[in-house]
């Protein structure tokens, strides 16, 4: 056989586990959320936009596999062990604060960063926020410090009352830290506070009966994934009581909601895309502090607040990031 003739006849072979290996190198980052992608279209946007500032761009040198638990965050383990079983550079995950240790048992040495409401130290998922020392790193907002500012403004909007209520979902693994720094605020400023808890969407009438029949005189809501999902009701039942009620994000208000305070999540998402790209570059996440977001935003609902007959202060007005009319 001629030379040029062998070639032809074993080149494919000789050359097929090296065009294998050039299709199979474009990474894999894992999405992973316990949300929905119809709630969660701008956050997607934002975890992109991320990406794409330290160089990867979707469909062109990254791949993104969506594992998504519609708020069955029992499924998070489960959606969690298939992006490890489908090799998954990189996995972000976020709304999975109620199952969060479980994922940390489910994904074992992928690197991982994680949009949270929680201490990370303290749920046990990192050594410490400066290192955190494992496959985890992430993005987290520090609850205990909003909850002082939020009480600041409901007292600023309605005065204070006797009583203000705080609805918690107790299947969040941050529920028991909620409680305990919205207690220790509270306990500052000489504030009751009631706790009502809904683990899942029927708890919520009898939760509102509860604030009701107590009487309180506003409302905090603690963040959580089923909260966000529910928002339209969880709004229509404060108003329909005519409880004030401060949210921890901007959807509530932008559906009816009187007024949110908090991180601004679409740029939480966005530092998470940053930080799995850099970790995609050659970072390890044991070596990625756990951040926390510098852009917080307050919004106002002015049609909500006529309708519960709040005069807004002008200084309260004057630092909002957004105001609806």
């Amino acid at each position: 056989m001629h030379r040029r003739d062998l070639i032809k006849a074993v080149g494919p072979v000789i050359l097929w586990p090296y065009v294998a290996k050039a299709q199979t190198a474009v990474p894999v980052v894992g999405f992973l959320s316990g949300r929905s992608l119809q709630s969660d279209k701008h956050l997607v946007a934002a975890f992109k936009q991320g990406l794409t500032e330290v160089g990867y761009v979707e469909g062109r040198n990254v791949t993104i596999e969506f594992r998504w638990a519609d708020d069955q965050v029992d499924q998070l383990p489960s959606l969690a062990n298939r992006l490890v079983h489908s090799k998954a550079n990189v996995i972000f995950a976020g709304a999975v604060d109620a199952r969060i240790r479980a994922l940390k048992s489910a994904i074992p040495s992928t690197p991982v960063v994680i949009a949270t409401g929680g201490d990370l130290v303290e749920l046990g998922v990192v050594a410490s926020i400066g290192r955190p020392g494992g496959n985890f790193t992430g993005i987290t907002v520090l609850a205990s410090e909003l909850w002082p500012k939020q009480l600041k403004i409901l007292n600023d909007l309605v005065g204070h009352r006797s009583a203000i209520g705080l609805l918690v979902n107790p299947n969040n693994a941050t529920a028991s830290m909620s409680v305990r720094d919205v207690q220790n605020a509270a306990t500052a400023i000489n504030q009751d506070i009631l706790i009502v808890n809904a683990r899942d969407a029927d708890e919520f009438g009898p939760a509102f009966a509860t604030l009701t029949q107590q009487r309180v005189g506003a409302l905090l809501v603690a963040v959580d994934s089923l909260f966000t999902n529910q928002r339209e009701k969880i709004v229509g039942l404060a108003n329909a009581n005519k409880i004030p009620t401060i949210y921890g994000r901007r959807e509530f208000p932008e559906v009816g909601g009187l007024v949110s305070y908090g991180a601004s999540v679409i740029d939480q998402y966005r530092q998470s895309g940053i930080y799995v790209g850099r970790i995609l570059a050659g970072a390890q996440p044991a070596d990625l502090p756990v951040l926390q977001p510098v852009k917080f935003e307050l919004v106002i609902n002015l049609k909500t607040a006529k309708a519960f007959g709040l005069s807004i202060p002008p200084g309260v007005l004057a630092i909002a990031d957004d105001v609806i009319e």
